[in-house]
This record gives C-alpha cells, sequence and structure tokens, in this order.
C-alpha cells in the first residue's frame, strides 16, 4: 500500500488527534498499559525513575497485537524492562490477566484494592496514537471514587514512530480503528464521549476508501 505524502498527511493528522496533551505532574501512581510496543514501558519506568511516583503498574495479559507474538504476558514483559532501567522490584505492581483498555482499568483497581492502596491521582501511560482512547476508557471503565488522571505516551513524532518491528502502515491501521471506537464506543458505554472535528473524520474516510481497514469493527 502506497504511503505517498498525502496518505501520510491524512494519517499525521489523525495521530495528532489521538494525543490529548496533558501536562503530567506527580501522582500517586503511573499505569502503564500493556501493548506491543515496549516503549511504553520505557516512557512508564523513566517517570517513576525521574520521581513522579513511588508506584508503577503494568497492566496487560496477552491482547489482539501481541497474542501469538509473545510468551509472556505484556506486564510481565515490562516490569522486567522497567527493572532493567533500574527500578527497584518493590515499587512495581503487575496486572497480567487483562485483554482490552476496559479490563487494564477495572483489574488494575481490583488489584489496588487488593493491596489496600488508595490513589488519588495517576499517570496513564500509552501508545501515542491511543491516548485519547486511553482516556476517554478510564473516565467511563474507573469503578472507584473520580481521580486526577493525566495521559502521556513515549514522547516520539510520528514521522519518526516506525521500527522494524513496527511498520508505519501497520499504525496506520490500527489509528484508523482505534478512531473508529473513539467514535463507536461512548453509544456503548464502554467510553466517554469525544469530539470528533469534521476534518479528522474526512481523513479517516479519506484512509478507509484507500484500504487502511484492518481493524474496522463491522457491526451487524
Amino acid at each position: 500500500m502506497s504511503l505517498d505524502p498525502h496518505t501520510l498527511s491524512l494519517a499525521k493528522r489523525i495521530w495528532d488527534y489521538h494525543h490529548v496533551h496533558h501536562t503530567i505532574q506527580p501522582a500517586d501512581c503511573i499505569l502503564v498499559l500493556g501493548s506491543h510496543d515496549t516503549r511504553v514501558a520505557e516512557r512508564g519506568a523513566q517517570l517513576l525513575l525521574d520521581g513522579y511516583a513511588p508506584l508503577l503498574i503494568f497492566s496487560g495479559g496477552l491482547g489482539r497485537l501481541t497474542e501469538g507474538l509473545w510468551a509472556d504476558s505484556e506486564a510481565e514483559i515490562f516490569s522486567r524492562i522497567a527493572m532493567d532501567m533500574g527500578v527497584p522490584p518493590e515499587k512495581i505492581l503487575t496486572e497480567s490477566r487483562s485483554r482490552n483498555t476496559g479490563e487494564n482499568i477495572s483489574l488494575t483497581y481490583a488489584l489496588l484494592r487488593h493491596h489496600k492502596i488508595d490513589i488519588k491521582s495517576l499517570i496513564l501511560v500509552q501508545k501515542p496514537y491511543m491516548e485519547r482512547r486511553a482516556y476517554a476508557t478510564f473516565q467511563k471503565q474507573w469503578p472507584g471514587p473520580e481521580i486526577d488522571i493525566r495521559v502521556t505516551s513515549p514522547q516520539i513524532e510520528f514521522e519518526d514512530y516506525a521500527t522494524p518491528d513496527i511498520q508505519l502502515e501497520d499504525v496506520i491501521h490500527i489509528m484508523i480503528g482505534d478512531l473508529q471506537r473513539i467514535q463507536l464506543y461512548p453509544k456503548k458505554g464502554f467510553q466517554s464521549y469525544q469530539d470528533i472535528p469534521e476534518d479528522i473524520w474526512d481523513a479517516y474516510n479519506q484512509l478507509v476508501e484507500m484500504g487502511f481497514d484492518e481493524h474496522l469493527i463491522y457491526e451487524k
């Protein structure tokens, strides 16, 4: 599939929309959502090492992008990365059963309750192009009292994001699927409503017409 300048311009528009541009500040804990991108683990670990929170939680079993790719859970792999970076094991909690973002949130809440840890603020770490959907999901799926949440991600620009294991074409497919979910999921009660400007939806439709549809939901 061609990634010509026009296609890349449309994709960059959606990439920018997916960012929520929160200013992070010290919090009670850092919650890192599992994924196939280990740079997310590195971002969370570095935030703890920089003193943004005293506790680091990794949440993730095996999801649609890691099942069949990894033998161990996302949380286990991410926690090893953090320890290799110098995070003390006693500052890490792992939740290894969740299969999607909603379960990341609900099972992390259960984990905190199990350890009798009360939090009033949290830094949520996710892939750059999943910031908005993670935020919208957290707003709807967190079972406890309302807390302050700031979302962040690896500080990487769209043009520099691809790696030998994460192709830019695949990223565009995933971004399109996530944007569709941002539009659909509030009606199902899975996420909070997020405004989608007309120019973002226009870019979405153009990219779908080009064939970037591998992660779309086709409802009956």
